[in-house]
């Protein structure tokens, strides 16, 4: 590792740890409804929405009719979604005529099957895409679908993390507030005006944003290139602010379009954790205790650094195969070297290993390196942050509610320690809300693995060999320990409602389409409905006095039985996987052997 990559990582952090507490303010009084900077220009527009939608903003839901609430503007969102998709070929904004009888010869088909697989996708703020934007999607089903749902799918995991926040910090009510008001705030007051400034920021750097056809130009040798064009840089904005990851481009943001300069590359991974750190803060703030918003920011900060200086570490010590062939230079202190393969060369290896550490601790899921390309540690770490449910700042939202959730675990775990009953932020944490939170984790788990299971078998052919590929084994580039990495990833990356993949899965097949849609709403419902019946738990119980007995969680002890919680939980649930994929393939390379 050089001083320079340390130092770039070092300044990533302060920045965001310079914008916690003022975003987490701002949202504090947003969700409780304190006047604002903002109030003069959007109040008005949001008192409209409720007149027009039927809302009572003052009218708050327990956790049913929460959940209820949510379920039904999902299914809306998955409905819109799909609709549209298959219908783009008689729809305008669609200067390459996609899905017509006009399309050009490369252009993705829109089957029912992968229709579905994206509407699950953006609906679920996974936006796995197992199709080329700019060759599958018309102009208006990127801005009126997908980039409609980047808003609403993170409004709505910012509007389940303020419920579940309310859940810790009332006593003796069933309600945790409004639904609609929530998601209407997360996106008029947060989400929208971050994104406009982001855009305008976007275009000042060199993005694109019209509505252009493809234009052709004469490369430097003298043959032609078909350069794409669109509405980007507002995609752009909300893809890496609401954690969506969904680009405009196949090359995500790698492509030039997407992140012009070094300056737009920090600041897309800025506003991936914005919102995530920003939350922390919030949670204390609303719970009358910022002490307890710092803990949850300083164990998500303490998992961040240690899977980004083990990535960095990991792809600047390169290959020691490639190395020894002379195909690349081993760290030795003054040579940097490493390996360079799917890096983003404008930014260096430094810059990729932290968007590709940011990226997977957030559900965002935009890229500007391939996983696929990293040394097998270097991409072990990606993998696994996806595996600890997001919770490292993690998606809008859905970081700091998942966090809470094994904060549950943790003062639980706790309590059998020291035979006292776990308390948390004034709460007894009981029966229900552990049950609840087991739910949670191994839901997620259980597609991961079952599915990658599924998708791993050979079936047992003539003669007792099994040496037939099984239905998704046979998409994949690579054989062996990587391949099975490939599946492991792909499953992992649809239950954590990521997006990133490691490019070497030909995914836009009926098994992967169907399996992984399940695979995501799976992972997006069976955790946020076990977490809401937390918050309505907890609403409904008395503050516990703290007395000398109870287990400060404000304190660095707490970090550590949280982080401690966090790796232990996903090192015994995974590890038998990972040791058949990262891990194994680490010491066969050790051994002379590449996939």
């Amino acid at each position: 590792m050089t001083w320079i990559g340390i130092a770039q990582i070092l300044v990533f952090f302060l920045i965001v740890l310079a914008v916690t507490k003022p975003i987490g303010i701002f949202m504090f009084r947003v969700f409780e409804g304190e006047r604002t900077f903002l109030h003069p220009v959007f109040h008005p527009l949001e008192k409209l929405i409720y007149r027009l939608g039927g809302v009572r903003e003052e009218v708050e839901q327990s956790w049913v009719s929460y959940s209820a609430s949510l379920i039904s503007f999902s299914i809306f969102s998955f409905l819109a979604v799909y609709l549209i998709q298959r219908l783009q070929g008689h729809l305008p904004l669609n200067p390459m005529r996609f899905s017509t009888s006009n399309a050009p010869s490369f252009a993705t088909p829109m089957t029912p099957d992968l229709a579905y697989n994206t509407a699950v996708s953006f609906m679920t703020n996974t936006n796995w895409q197992s199709y080329s934007p700019d060759t599958t999607m018309s102009y208006l089903t990127q801005m009126a679908a997908l980039v409609v749902q980047n808003f609403v799918s993170a409004a709505v995991g910012m509007a389940v993390a303020i419920a579940i926040i309310r859940g810790f910090a009332r006593h003796t009510t069933k309600s945790i507030g409004n639904f609609w008001a929530d998601v209407t705030r997360s996106t008029l007051y947060v989400l929208l005006p971050i994104a406009v400034i982001s855009t305008l920021f976007f275009v000042s750097q060199g993005s694109i944003q019209n509505f252009k056809g493809p234009v052709t130009a004469t490369t430097l040798e003298g043959a032609s290139q078909v350069i794409e064009q669109g509405p980007l840089a507002s995609q752009l904005a909300i893809k890496m602010l609401g954690t969506n990851g969904g680009g405009f481009f196949n090359a995500n943001s790698a492509h030039p379009y997407e992140n012009p300069t070094p300056l737009s590359n920090m600041f897309q991974m800025v506003l991936i954790f914005l919102i995530g750190a920003g939350l922390t803060y919030t949670f204390g703030k609303m719970v009358r205790d910022t002490r307890q918003g710092w803990a949850v920011f300083g164990a998500m900060a303490v998992l961040f650094f240690i899977g980004v200086f083990v990535c960095y570490w990991a792809e600047q010590r390169g290959n020691s195969m490639l190395s020894a062939a002379g195909l690349e230079h081993t760290y030795t202190g003054a040579q940097p070297g490493g390996n360079m393969e799917g890096k983003e060369v404008r930014f260096g290896i430094a810059q990729t290993s932290l968007f590709a550490t940011v990226t997977t601790d957030a559900s965002c899921g935009a890229v500007i390196g391939m996983h696929d390309s990293f040394t097998p540690i270097g991409g072990l770490v990606p993998l696994f942050n996806i595996q600890t449910d997001e919770v490292i700042f993690g998606g809008v939202g859905a970081g700091i509610y998942s966090m809470l959730i094994y904060a549950v675990i943790a003062v639980f775990i706790g309590g059998l320690m020291v035979g006292r009953t776990p308390e948390y932020v004034g709460k007894k944490i009981e029966q229900k809300e552990v049950k609840m939170a087991i739910i949670a984790v191994l839901a997620t788990s259980l597609v991961i693995l079952g599915f990658t299971a599924l998708s791993s078998i050979v079936p047992f052919a003539k003669g007792g060999y099994w040496n037939a590929p099984g239905p998704a084994a046979a998409n994949t580039n690579n054989g062996g320990a990587h391949g099975f990495s490939e599946i492991l990833y792909t499953f992992s990356s649809g239950a954590g409602n990521n997006g990133s993949a490691f490019a070497g899965i030909n995914a836009n097949t009926p098994w992967y389409n169907l399996t992984l849609g399940l695979d995501m709403l799976i992972g997006r419902f069976l955790f946020i409905i076990p977490a809401l019946a937390i918050a309505g738990s907890l609403a409904n119980k008395k503050i516990i006095p703290t007395t000398s007995g109870t287990l400060p969680t404000n304190g660095s002890l707490f970090v550590v039985l949280l982080i401690g919680t966090v790796v232990i939980v996903g090192a015994l649930t995974y590890f038998p996987a990972l040791s058949l994929g990262p891990i194994v393939e680490h010491f066969q390379m050790l051994n002379g052997k590449l996939f």
